[in-house]
């Protein structure tokens, strides 16, 4: 007879781990499969690793500006291999750190690849043996995996993913990444900050087009500054791969063609959905775009079915999945006043140099809504604490409805944004307006005085430009 439990979670990364926990603490038999590492590709091959890549190469800049801060040194040198092992250690402590929670809230770890078999039950295959598990719900957390177009597929070599591109066996002197999202433009800035020639290629017309444009043209602006070089509006039309190189054929929006040679390409051109080979088909779960469909309450429409994260589309962030697989365990378990998510509520990050961080509306979808709404703005070099730290590169924006004084969207370009965002996401959730943010005393000298500035830049009276 088979195995059984209140809740099966299939897939271990950050959406299907906080799930299980969640449902542990709740008092609910749990059991959670994985066909590879717990924490997913976040823990292992994503999230964490490329941010101790990251970090590596901002001690690569600052060691560039010892003058700067009155230091001198001779020779320096990085080695590759060790900026490689570093990041491959975090990313097997974090993991080892999440079998040691499974075990505290005593969720049963089953290894192996698992599929939809028929009502409240699962089959898990591992090393050709077929073990079936039955659950009274079942939670999809299966994830995602890096995009690929026909020609322009990734071999390992020369053509990488992101995760070819976190394990280097060499540095390349010249690189071209395909795709200026948060993937593409952190490899591009690692890359870049550690000595390559980088080249970035985006079929729309501004980098990181997702965020607010005036954040956009500033990080395109420093990036150029930084030596890269940008493409926009640009489709690689053809990957030539030679012994130790790849020639690129690029075509612009006005038809122009050109061709780059390169050591290496990244390819970050998007994401799709892990749903082959699950069992959705059969149990009657609707995909769409390789993405499993779902309400509000991330139920699939087969009842005791649920699915979560990356597997069910946009934004594919780690903390979206986090958050959801909580709402999935508190709705089995029975929690009162769960709510669904709020994904304008979701804080975007990116770890490039310098940082990017957002919530909610950009401006230019906010004038959308027909509302009449509010600007303000401050510049780090505006800020004491920015210019001791010697990071006085860009702005923080805030934009409100002029008439109810709502954030509708917060937006940021400069160093340790990514830490700053949470203090507007803070504020939405709890549905601050303007006249709330105005009272808040923010401790100085921090960075987080630009938060402040920016609020009163919205109704014209910022204190320190």
């Amino acid at each position: 007879m088979a195995e059984s439990f209140d809740v099966i979670v299939v897939g271990g990364g950050p959406g299907g781990y906080v799930c299980a926990i969640r449902c542990g603490q709740l008092g609910l038999k749990t059991a959670v499969v994985e066909r590879e590492n717990l924490g997913g590709i976040c823990l292992n091959w994503g999230c964490i690793p490329t941010k101790a890549l990251l970090r590596s190469s901002e001690i690569w800049h600052l060691m560039h500006r010892l003058d700067e801060f009155g230091f001198s040194a001779d020779n320096i040198k990085f080695d590759l291999t060790k900026i490689v092992e570093r990041s491959r250690k975090v990313a097997a402590q974090l993991s080892n750190g999440v079998k040691g929670l499974m075990k505290k809230h005593k969720v049963a770890v089953i290894d192996g690849e698992a599929k939809l078999k028929g009502k409240g039950t699962i089959s898990v295959v591992k090393n050709g043996q077929t073990t079936e598990y039955s659950a009274k719900n079942i939670v999809l957390a299966t994830g995602a995996r890096a995009r690929e177009f026909r020609g322009l597929e990734a071999d390992g070599n020369l053509i990488w993913t992101y995760r070819h591109a976190m394990v280097p066996k060499e540095f390349p002197k010249s690189l071209l990444v395909v795709g200026s999202g948060a993937i593409g433009i952190e490899f591009a800035s690692f890359y870049r900050t550690l000595g390559a020639d980088v080249t970035v290629v985006e079929v729309l017309d501004r980098v990181l087009p997702v965020e607010d444009a005036e954040i956009s043209a500033a990080a395109q602006k420093a990036f150029q500054k930084q030596g890269m070089v940008i493409k926009t509006a640009t489709t690689v039309e053809k990957l030539q791969k030679g012994a130790s190189n790849v020639t690129a054929t690029l075509k612009a929006k006005d038809g122009k063609v050109e061709t780059i040679t390169v050591d290496r390409v990244v390819l970050a051109v998007g994401i799709v959905g892990n749903v082959e080979n699950i069992g959705l088909e059969q149990a009657g779960i609707k995909v769409e775009k390789t993405h499993v469909v779902v309400n509000q309450w991330c139920e699939t429409g087969v009842p005791g079915v649920y699915a979560i994260g990356d597997l069910t589309g946009p934004p594919w962030l780690a903390h979206k999945a986090m958050h959801e697989g909580v709402i999935v365990a508190e709705r089995i378990g029975g929690v009162k006043g769960v709510h669904p998510l709020d994904t304008s509520k979701i804080p975007g990050c990116t770890y490039c140099w310098p940082q990017v961080a957002s919530v909610g509306m950009t401006e230019a979808k906010a004038r959308e809504t027909g509302r009449k709404i509010k600007v303000g703005k401050f510049p780090f070099i505006g800020n004491g604490k920015a210019i001791a730290l010697g990071e006085v590169e860009g702005f923080i924006k805030t934009v409100f409805d002029a008439d109810t004084g709502e954030l509708l969207g917060a937006h940021m370009i400069g160093a340790e944004v990514t830490e700053l965002i949470q203090g507007y996401g803070i504020a939405r959730t709890l549905e601050g307006t303007d006249a709330d943010l105005q009272t808040v005393i923010f401790p100085h000298p921090t960075l987080s005085e630009m938060m402040h500035e920016a609020v009163l830049a919205a109704d014209g009276r910022p204190l320190h430009i």
